[in-house]
């Protein structure tokens, strides 16, 4: 699971999303006690769209970002990238789902052309990706000049007295969630989040690698005790 390194780990993160895409929303708002949506919309002011802006959303999973970005701006041109394709074909059948154009892309490789998008915004797609340099260099390449790039992503607990409790939520209650809400076949998937949440790197490390990456005027606000951040920056 977080152990597995290279292609190996990419191919087990496109599995395993592909099983849970039916419970996937649904366990979203339960681990998180519905706050995942008011994240995702600070996501998209921090995007700062325009009427008429190219929107690309990486990892859009079922669409949850777009869909927002969406509500958010009229006239948006929204295109959901993602390499597990049962997500977004959970997404084309709700409501806004024919407003989205959905797209198999690997954040690694992206299948557009340079200077394309006024904003990337992407939800818990950092944490997955097994070359970050790469996927910094393909979003700066597809972003047009002065565009935005926003991510959200979980974050290892910090070192206060809140952590032995939010260990607590990550290696039993969500675990036990799992099971309940995605059944066997899915059960797997949530002692990965948490397991690549603890391995991932901190807020203050992630600015850093996105700074040395080329991303300008890196900032980032973090949520939920800290285990939740949303960086930003433009090109």
């Amino acid at each position: 699971m977080a152990h597995l390194k290279g292609s190996e780990r990419a191919a087990y993160v496109k599995n395993m999303f592909g099983r849970i895409a039916g419970r996937y929303n649904l366990m979203n708002r339960l681990m998180t006690g519905g706050q995942d949506m008011k994240w995702r919309r600070f996501v998209v002011k921090q995007a700062q769209l325009k009427t008429g802006d190219k929107l690309l959303d990486l990892a859009t999973g079922t669409g949850d970002i777009a869909f927002e970005a969406l509500k958010s701006v009229s006239s948006l041109q929204v295109v959901g990238g993602d390499f597990a394709l049962p997500m977004m074909q959970v997404g084309q059948t709700l409501p806004m789902g024919k407003q989205v154009g959905w797209t198999g892309a690997d954040a690694l490789n992206l299948p557009f052309a340079e200077n394309a998008f006024n904003a990337i915004t992407a939800g818990y797609l950092t944490r997955n990706v097994i070359d970050l340099p790469r996927m910094f260099a393909e979003q700066l390449r597809v972003l047009k000049p002065g565009g935005r790039l926003v991510l959200l992503d979980s974050s290892p607990p910090k070192n206060n007295i809140f952590k032995p409790f939010i260990e607590i939520h990550l290696r039993f209650i969500i675990p036990l969630l799992g099971r309940i809400v995605a059944g066997k076949n899915g059960a797997d998937a949530y002692q990965y989040l948490p397991s690549s949440t603890q391995a991932f790197k901190t807020p203050e490390e992630l600015a850093a690698m996105m700074t040395k990456a080329g991303v300008r005027n890196v900032q980032f606000r973090t949520f939920m005790l800290g285990t939740m951040a949303v960086h930003w920056g433009e090109k």
